[in-house]
Protein backbone atom coordinates (compact mmCIF):
# COMPACT_ATOMS: atom_id res chain seq x y z
CA UNK A 1 0.00 0.00 0.00
CA UNK A 2 1.60 3.03 -1.05
CA UNK A 3 1.15 6.12 1.49
CA UNK A 4 -0.39 9.44 0.47
CA UNK A 5 1.79 12.50 -0.35
CA UNK A 6 -0.35 15.87 0.39
CA UNK A 7 0.78 19.36 -0.02
CA UNK A 8 0.52 21.67 3.34
CA UNK A 9 0.53 25.30 2.80
CA UNK A 10 -0.24 28.27 4.91
CA UNK A 11 -2.59 30.07 3.26
CA UNK A 12 -6.23 30.70 2.69
CA UNK A 13 -8.05 28.13 0.17
CA UNK A 14 -10.60 29.56 -3.01
CA UNK A 15 -13.38 31.17 -2.15
CA UNK A 16 -15.25 28.10 -3.83
CA UNK A 17 -12.79 25.03 -2.24
CA UNK A 18 -13.42 26.40 1.39
CA UNK A 19 -17.94 26.69 0.81
CA UNK A 20 -17.32 23.15 -0.97
CA UNK A 21 -15.56 21.65 1.76
CA UNK A 22 -17.56 23.25 5.03
CA UNK A 23 -20.13 21.77 3.21
CA UNK A 24 -18.61 18.25 2.78
CA UNK A 25 -17.52 18.10 6.09
CA UNK A 26 -20.52 19.08 7.60
CA UNK A 27 -19.74 22.52 8.62
CA UNK A 28 -22.84 25.10 8.42
CA UNK A 29 -22.50 26.82 4.85
CA UNK A 30 -21.62 30.38 4.08
CA UNK A 31 -22.48 32.56 1.54
CA UNK A 32 -20.12 33.57 -0.75
CA UNK A 33 -19.91 37.16 0.10
CA UNK A 34 -18.88 36.18 3.94
CA UNK A 35 -16.32 33.44 2.59
CA UNK A 36 -14.72 36.23 0.56
CA UNK A 37 -14.84 39.02 3.43
CA UNK A 38 -13.93 36.41 6.53
CA UNK A 39 -11.00 34.28 4.25
CA UNK A 40 -9.05 37.74 3.65
CA UNK A 41 -9.20 38.65 7.06
CA UNK A 42 -7.58 35.86 8.25
CA UNK A 43 -4.69 35.83 10.66
CA UNK A 44 -3.38 32.14 9.67
CA UNK A 45 -4.44 29.89 7.47
CA UNK A 46 -3.50 25.98 6.96
CA UNK A 47 -5.00 24.46 3.76
CA UNK A 48 -4.19 20.54 2.84
CA UNK A 49 -4.42 19.64 -1.17
CA UNK A 50 -3.90 15.98 -2.12
CA UNK A 51 -2.95 17.33 -5.88
CA UNK A 52 -5.44 19.97 -6.65
CA UNK A 53 -8.23 19.34 -4.13
CA UNK A 54 -9.00 21.18 -0.87
CA UNK A 55 -9.20 17.91 1.40
CA UNK A 56 -8.22 19.73 5.45
CA UNK A 57 -8.47 23.50 6.14
CA UNK A 58 -8.03 25.45 9.58
CA UNK A 59 -7.81 29.31 10.53
CA UNK A 60 -7.18 31.55 13.20
CA UNK A 61 -8.75 34.82 13.04
CA UNK A 62 -9.20 37.66 15.79
CA UNK A 63 -7.38 40.61 16.59
CA UNK A 64 -3.71 39.81 16.80
CA UNK A 65 -3.07 40.39 20.29
CA UNK A 66 -5.26 39.83 22.83
CA UNK A 67 -7.90 37.29 21.31
CA UNK A 68 -7.67 34.77 18.81
CA UNK A 69 -10.15 32.28 17.60
CA UNK A 70 -9.66 28.94 15.79
CA UNK A 71 -12.23 28.10 13.16
CA UNK A 72 -13.04 26.22 10.17
CA UNK A 73 -11.52 23.02 10.95
CA UNK A 74 -12.34 20.33 8.77
CA UNK A 75 -11.29 17.25 6.75
CA UNK A 76 -13.68 15.67 3.86
CA UNK A 77 -14.95 13.05 5.11
CA UNK A 78 -12.93 10.71 2.53
CA UNK A 79 -9.57 11.70 4.51
CA UNK A 80 -10.70 11.39 8.50
CA UNK A 81 -9.15 8.81 10.66
CA UNK A 82 -5.79 9.76 8.75
CA UNK A 83 -4.17 12.54 11.17
CA UNK A 84 -5.20 15.31 9.12
CA UNK A 85 -7.17 17.30 12.00
CA UNK A 86 -4.26 17.01 14.37
CA UNK A 87 -1.56 18.35 11.65
CA UNK A 88 -3.83 21.33 11.28
CA UNK A 89 -3.91 22.02 15.06
CA UNK A 90 -0.41 21.89 14.93
CA UNK A 91 0.02 24.27 12.57
CA UNK A 92 -2.34 26.07 13.91
CA UNK A 93 -0.70 25.78 17.80
CA UNK A 94 2.83 26.17 16.45
CA UNK A 95 1.74 29.78 14.77
CA UNK A 96 0.11 30.66 18.39
CA UNK A 97 2.95 29.88 20.24
CA UNK A 98 5.00 31.73 18.11
CA UNK A 99 2.96 34.88 17.38
CA UNK A 100 0.31 35.61 20.18
CA UNK A 101 1.65 37.57 23.10
CA UNK A 102 1.52 36.83 26.89
CA UNK A 103 -1.96 36.66 28.19
CA UNK A 104 -3.22 36.18 24.73
CA UNK A 105 -7.38 34.42 25.11
CA UNK A 106 -7.24 31.51 22.06
CA UNK A 107 -10.60 30.34 22.11
CA UNK A 108 -13.05 27.86 19.83
CA UNK A 109 -15.80 26.36 19.32
CA UNK A 110 -15.91 22.45 19.97
CA UNK A 111 -18.34 19.86 18.51
CA UNK A 112 -18.32 16.37 19.51
CA UNK A 113 -16.02 14.39 18.98
CA UNK A 114 -13.21 17.14 17.83
CA UNK A 115 -13.73 18.23 21.44
CA UNK A 116 -11.09 15.49 22.02
CA UNK A 117 -8.81 16.39 19.65
CA UNK A 118 -8.69 19.95 21.32
CA UNK A 119 -8.20 18.69 24.47
CA UNK A 120 -5.04 17.32 23.39
CA UNK A 121 -3.91 20.22 22.33
CA UNK A 122 -4.45 22.14 26.09
CA UNK A 123 -7.95 23.29 25.63
CA UNK A 124 -10.38 23.38 28.38
CA UNK A 125 -14.20 23.94 28.91
CA UNK A 126 -15.32 27.45 30.22
CA UNK A 127 -18.38 25.99 31.76
CA UNK A 128 -19.20 26.16 34.47
CA UNK A 129 -17.23 29.59 35.08
CA UNK A 130 -18.76 31.08 31.99
CA UNK A 131 -20.78 29.70 28.82
CA UNK A 132 -20.16 29.94 25.44
CA UNK A 133 -23.11 32.03 23.12
CA UNK A 134 -23.95 32.74 19.79
CA UNK A 135 -26.26 34.56 17.48
CA UNK A 136 -26.41 33.93 13.45
CA UNK A 137 -27.31 36.48 10.80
Amino acid sequence: MTKLQYEIVHEVPTVQDYLRLRKESGLSEKSIEAAERGLKNSLFAVSIYDGETLIGMGRVIGDNGCFYQIVDIAVAPHYQGQGLGKRIMKEIMDYLENKAPKSAYVSLIADAPANKLYEKFGFTYTYPKSHGMYKKY
